[in-house]
This record gives C-alpha cells, structure tokens and sequence, in this order.
C-alpha cells in the first residue's frame, strides 16, 4: 500500500512540476485576458477531474498514518510517516486551501476590462506560481520521505 502512496504522491508533484514549468509560463505568454480565460477553464476542468480524488486521497492517506504513527510510534519508520505527513499537509494541502484557491476564487470574479487585466493576471501569476513551487517541492519531498519506509 506505501507503493500506491508514493506512487500518487509522485502524481501529485508531477502536476505541480508540469504548471510551475511550463503551464503557467505559456500561459503568461498569452494576453493577459486569454490567461485569465484560460487559467479560469483549467480552474473549471480540474474540479471535474481525477485529479480531485487524488488530491483528497493522498491528503487524508497522510492524515490517517500521521495521526496513525503518533499514537502508535514505531522507531524506524514513524518519523518518515510523520515528517512526510507534516511536509504534504502543510505544504500542499493548507497551502492550496489558503493560498491557491482563492487567488483562484478571486481570479474567477475578475473584471474583464483589459488595463486590469494586465495587473490582475500580472499579480495572480506571480502569486499563484509561487505557492505552486511551494506545492512541488513538498509534495516531492513528502514522496521521497516514504521511499525510506
């Protein structure tokens, strides 16, 4: 089962690396009205997607064996699950929730005249792309964790 584990976990940060790489970086090299249209329909897509039940079963997969391993510690693996727990969580799970989303609410709302266009993509981009990386790094690492379980 740790197989399957790090096996959508390696999903997860090969998402993210696709968007911090080149995704956003087309993107950006659109108008900034397309980008916002565009990023807007991948908002759309994505809910609709599997990437959902991969990103919730991941979350609480770290969840359960977090919580798991604290109370049921086991010296030379439990600090792997934890430290990997902690890392994806934090990393990925909180920082979608309160950093991506809503930028990705607050993109949704936006105005279509295109001087605020210009600044409202240039600022969510930056942004977004950011917390993204953010995303990769802890989703990779949280998966390399658990390839020393």
């Amino acid at each position: 089962m740790t197989g399957l584990l790090i096996v959508l976990l390696g999903t997860m940060t090969g998402t993210y690396f696709a968007f911090s790489v080149f995704v956003m970086r087309a993107l950006n090299r659109l108008s900034a009205s397309d980008a916002i249209k565009a990023m807007n329909r991948i908002n759309q897509v994505i809910l609709r997607s599997g990437f959902m039940p991969v990103f919730f079963a991941t979350s609480l997969w770290l969840l359960g064996a977090f919580i798991w391993h604290v109370f049921h510690w086991q010296e030379n693996t439990s600090w792997l699950w934890v430290t990997s727990a902690v890392m994806y969580l934090f990393g990925m799970f909180a920082v979608t929730l309160f950093g991506n989303v809503p930028l990705n609410e607050r993109l949704k709302l936006s105005p279509e005249d295109k001087q605020q266009s210009d600044a409202i993509w240039h600022e969510y981009s930056t942004r977004w792309t950011r917390l993204n990386h953010l995303r990769t790094v802890s989703s990779g690492l949280a998966c390399y964790i658990l390839t020393g379980v």
